[in-house]
């Protein structure tokens, strides 16, 4: 049965064309998207690896070697079975620092471009003949349906097809992903197809040839000689080198790579693959024996790799042909195109962008993809060119296996990531080169030219199977000899070191605290502009800020140190990991430490051992919890603390602190204390740099309200903590002020009290009786003289009357004594009143006042009693003044402080006066123009609105007097405040 050229052309193009709307649909987001997250579909994208061992390879090995096709599934079976293991710490680096290679891998965790240089190219060589195989089963088998067709013709077609899908929907490199949607969905559906066509074949074979498994099961008895071999084969030592190539597979096949990590949804995907993939190979390899049996049986004539053609025309069925021609067609382009997106992306990261970053500027996204695409071309014609001068005489199983022994010699490297912090790059590239060598030299020169360059030696090697896998063990051996003593002699350096910390399973590394040269995000677009261009360094900025959730402009410096590692993290998706490394090391630099070691991160400890918790056992578990203990007793201590680096930088701030502060948490820890309010960065920071180690009733305005607090320092220094520091306590003593400013009143007021009542009562009876003997005096006499001595004594005692009600009046209304709630006050209000209030009085009617303050300046207060305070200022400041003069008023606000001015033009007080102004009865005035309580009686109103007065004389050209106040200004929020009200109020309560 043949078929004609159109037709399997035609065949071929439908199949193709399918695969092109399925994966083209898919990145339009028109299919189910659901459908696409199933483990199912990422299952069966994994079944790429099979390719076309699946549908012809198996075939030829299982005619060869009987029950030895089965090492090319059980191996990779083994690799899934332990993922848990293997598998998953490999996914965690990779999805960690989106390492999409296993260049890009070895790169990071060897801090060695050439290392992940020396993977790409060993995998490049090696996957030359994997693809060649692809493409001489796609030619033979066409040849053998179309015997008129010519197998190089259908070569070339096959590739510049599997090259157009690759380069459309495959070389997407937005943003950094590797992740491609439609190719996933079109690779499972490949995988789907291989499956179902050999179960067909399989069992209308078994229904056919056997009528069913008695059947089968007749034909093996009467056969025995015949298929004996499949019980006897399987002790070969190819056996076990083909199963341990299949176990490596897993890791170190670019596409199985590529397929496992960069396109994994999950961890809980790579979970269900665990036994998914075993299973989907199980499915594949159960037709094979019964199609091998089937095609003997019949006496089939195609050749034991394409038995699965030639049974189907012995069955004479076109429909099965056809079916089994697509298999093996899907199966060799499903491979082609991941292979050759994954190698590209290796060659791109490791071999094109160290020799050429690109520096115009431009869309760095679009250069990208097209320098991809460029890529991806010429792998597939080397692999073509390659098939033609060499693959195309050679057999597929052997194709295979040079492939797979190839790859092997990169095993070691990929297991000393995970499980040997101790390798190093100089290990593993002496141990790369010695392997490959030796790989080169025994299997790749016999097999490819049937020669022996070894025979002078004496060397057994002969280019067939009888002793291949010898030298696979040898290659192997050498290139895990050389590692491990190499590593043992030379030593890492310390960014090896790290990142081996980093990669190793439960190791927690610990970075150094440093201070980044930007101080914010803004920066960090600026700096990154210069090698990526405007557009690119705000688009990456950008988008780290989005997966760190971060305030649009950052400036914490632990917070702008996450950033700059996501960026890296972002850019070694895009760039690789050694490119990404250097730029950010280059553009996003640390200012240089005083000394050779730095403090550590803590916040990065704390956030790993977070992410660690459900992992730790035993006794790390109990020390976790011991940690965890001992700072959560912390953050809830009833008493406000915080700990502060030597470099300014906030490392703990507790619950009690954020009560008092009003600032949270999430906000400082990790930032500066410049970073703070004012109010408080200047008091923490002159706190821990000054000498003292306490400060006590340290008076702050919070809110609109006084607050009086207690700092103590201490230093977190020693042998258990090198990286220094200091931790505060902060106690609030403003309710014990409070009280002692009561106790003090009370005092206070008794002490007056049995003043007045003493002055009142000693003076006020003589001063009565004065008076009445002046009035008894006026009725006896007409004299002139003496009324006017009368009225004069009676004018005296008047005035002495006038100072002890002053003195009660004081007693009476002295510190604290407001009765009622304190309300917001106007003090541009307050102080017209008070110039309402001195207008009415015939002084000073030549004196001009100028209301200057602003009117949003608000105090909490007693409004009358604040007019109390202006009458007086304004009124000394009038009485100061000369004819004509004028008294300004002004205020503004200073952090949470309202400052009130009120300036004259007189002649100023002495010098030698100053430090009495305030004191009771004294004054600067003439006789009969003031009693000198006004000034004491401003004082105890403005110290009862927990404020200060100051006094500057003279102002200026040694004249005028500048009388300023200092009040706690007004919040909106006061109200809602928990800060202490007036004591009235609450010894009312």
């Amino acid at each position: 049965m043949s078929f004609s050229l159109t037709t399997l052309l035609t065949c071929s193009f439908l199949y193709l064309s399918l695969l092109f709307s399925i994966a083209h649909l898919t990145e339009r987001g028109a299919m189910f998207r659901a459908w696409l997250q199933h483990p199912v579909v990422y299952i069966l994208s994994l079944g790429v690896y099979a390719g076309i061992w699946a549908v012809y390879g198996a075939l030829g090995v299982a005619a060869e070697t009987g029950y030895g096709f089965l090492a090319y599934y059980l191996g990779i079976s083994g690799a899934f079975l332990l993922a848990p293991v293997l598998l998953n710490p490999i996914l965690r680096i990779a999805r960690a620092y989106q390492l999409t290679s296993l260049a890009d891998l070895f790169a990071f965790r060897y801090r060695s471009q050439f290392a992940g240089t020396l993977a790409t190219l060993c995998s490049g060589v090696a996957i030359l003949s994997l693809l060649s195989m692809q493409i001489k089963a796609v030619a033979e088998s066409a040849a053998l349906l179309a015997p008129d067709t010519s197998p190089q013709m259908i070569a070339v077609l096959f590739s510049l097809i599997v090259l157009l899908f690759a380069v459309l929907f495959g070389a997407q490199r937005d943003q950094g992903s590797e992740s491609h949607r439609g190719l996933v969905a079109a690779i499972a559906f490949d995988s789907l197809v291989k499956v179902v066509a050999l179960l067909v074949l399989g069992g209308v074979a078994l229904t056919t040839v056997f009528g069913g498994l008695d059947g089968l099961e007749q034909w093996l008895a009467s056969h025995q000689p015949q298929v004996g071999y499949m019980k006897l084969s399987v002790d070969d030592g190819s056996w076990r080198a083909l199963m341990l190539m299949s176990f490596a597979a897993a890791l170190v096949l670019p596409h199985m790579y590529h397929m496992t990590f960069s396109e994994n949804p999950s961890p809980r995907a790579l979970a269900k693959a665990s036994w998914g993939l075993p299973l989907y190979l199980l499915l594949l390899g159960l037709p094979v024996p019964v199609i091998l049996w089937a095609g003997q049986a019949l006496g089939a004539s195609s050749p034991p790799s394409y038995l699965v053609i030639g049974l189907a025309q012995a069955l004479d069925s076109p429909a099965l042909t056809l079916l089994m021609y697509i298999a093996g067609l899907s199966a060799a382009s499903g491979l082609m195109i991941v292979s050759t997106l994954a190698l590209a992306g290796m060659l791109l990261n490791h071999t094109v962008l160290p020799l050429r970053t690109p520096t115009d500027h431009g869309d760095i996204y679009r250069w990208l993809r097209w320098v991809k695409r460029i890529l991806v071309g010429l792998i597939i014609l080397t692999a073509l060119l390659f098939h033609e001068t060499l693959g195309k005489n050679l057999d597929l199983a052997i194709l295979g296996m040079l492939s797979l022994s190839g790859v092997l010699q990169l095993l070691p490297g990929a297991l000393g990531v995970i499980y040997w912090p101790e390798g190093n790059r100089r290990g593993l590239i002496a141990g790369l080169l010695v392997g490959m060598t030796v790989w080169g030299v025994t299997l790749v020169l016999p097999f490819s030219s049937g020669a022996n360059p070894l025979a002078e030696l004496g060397a057994p090697l002969v280019p067939d199977y009888s002793n291949w896998h010898i030298f696979i063990f040898l290659s192997l051996t050498l290139n895990i000899t050389t590692f491990a003593l190499v590593s043992m002699l030379t030593r890492p350096n310390s960014e090896e070191t790290s990142a081996a910390q980093a990669c190793s399973w439960g190791a927690l590394s610990r970075p150094q605290r440093r201070e980044l040269l930007a101080g914010s995000s803004t920066e960090f677009v600026q700096q990154l502009t210069e090698p990526l261009g405007s557009d690119v360094a705000q688009r990456e900025v950008d988008r780290a800020i989005s997966q760190l959730k971060l305030p649009t402009v950052e400036y914490r410096p632990y917070q702008l140190r996450r950033l700059r590692d996501q960026i890296e993290v972002n850019l070694s998706g895009l760039l690789g990991p050694t490119v990404s490394r250097d730029l950010v090391k280059r553009s996003l630099g640390f200012k240089p430490l005083a000394s050779d070691g730095g403090p550590q991160d803590i916040h990065y400890m704390e956030r790993a051992l977070g992410d660690y918790q459900s992992q730790l056992t035993g006794l790390a578990a109990e020390l976790d919890n011991l940690r965890r203990h001992y700072r959560q007793t912390l953050q809830n201590l009833p008493i406000p603390a915080c700990s502060v680096g030597d470099d300014g930088e906030v490392l703990m701030w507790n619950h009690a602190m954020e009560q008092l502060t009003g600032i949270a948490a999430d906000d400082v820890v990790g930032g500066r204390l410049l970073a703070l309010p004012e109010h408080w960065h200047t008091l923490l920071e002159d706190f821990v740099n000054g000498p003292d180690l306490h400060r006590y009733k340290h008076r702050l305005d919070l809110r609109g309200r006084p607050h009086w607090l207690n700092l103590h320092r201490a230093a977190l220094s020693g042998p258990d903590h090198p990286e220094g520091g200091s931790i505060i306590l902060v106690e609030d003593q403003t309710e014990t002020r409070l009280l002692e400013d009561e106790l003090m009143h009370s005092e206070r007021l008794a002490s007056v009290g049995r003043l007045a009542a003493g002055v009142a009562h000693e003076v006020g009876n003589p001063v009565t009786g004065i008076s009445s003997l002046a009035q008894n005096l006026k009725l006896e006499t007409d004299d002139p003289d003496i009324l006017h001595t009368a009225d004069q004594i009676q004018q005296q005692t008047r005035r002495i009357s006038t100072i002890l009600q002053s003195l009660m009046n004081f007693a009476r209304t002295g510190n604290h004594a407001q009765a009622n709630r304190y309300e917001p006050a106007v003090i541009r209000r307050c102080v017209e009143e008070s110039i309402n209030l001195l207008s009415l009085s015939d002084k000073g009617r030549g004196i001009r006042y100028l209301n200057d303050c602003p009117d949003d300046l608000v105090v909490l207060g007693d409004e009358q009693r604040l007019v109390q305070v202006f009458v007086n200022l304004l009124a000394n400041a009038r009485d100061a003044s000369p004819e004509g003069g004028t008294i300004r008023i002004g205020g503004n606000l200073e952090g949470y402080s309202a400052i009130i001015e009120v300036t004259d033009e007189g002649s100023g007080i002495p010098a030698d006066q100053l430090d009495h102004i305030f004191e009771p009865f004294y004054t600067t005035k003439g006789p009969n123009q003031g009693t000198g309580l006004g000034l004491s009686l401003v004082y105890s109103i403005v110290e009862e609105h927990y404020g200060n007065i100051q006094v500057d004389s003279p102002v200026a050209d040694e004249r005028g007097t500048c009388v300023r106040l200092r009040l706690p200004a007004y919040e909106a929020d006061a109200e809602n405040d928990t800060a202490p009200t007036s004591r009235n109020e609450r010894s009312k309560n």
